[in-house]
């Protein structure tokens, strides 16, 4: 699922926050959020619903399975 990876570290460039800010922001360790983006691990699906609510982009987009980011 390197989709997903690739495209969190995308938002999150856009955003202009770096990995630990981020892990800040979803309550986990810098070392969680990390893997996230080197596709080491993946976040449960509330973590995963937390980032798409956040970034306002669809679950769909975050996993690969659309290019449309609206929600």
């Amino acid at each position: 699922m390197r989709e997903f990876s690739e495209r969190l570290k995308e938002l999150r460039k856009e955003r202009g926050f770096t990995q630990r800010e981020m892990a800040e922001i979803c309550s986990i360790k810098p070392r969680s959020y990390q893997d996230y983006e080197y596709s080491k691990s993946y976040p449960t699906v509330s973590g995963l619903i937390f980032l798409a609510d956040y970034f306002n982009v669809s679950t769909d987009y975050l996993l690969g399975r659309s290019d449309r980011r609206e929600i």
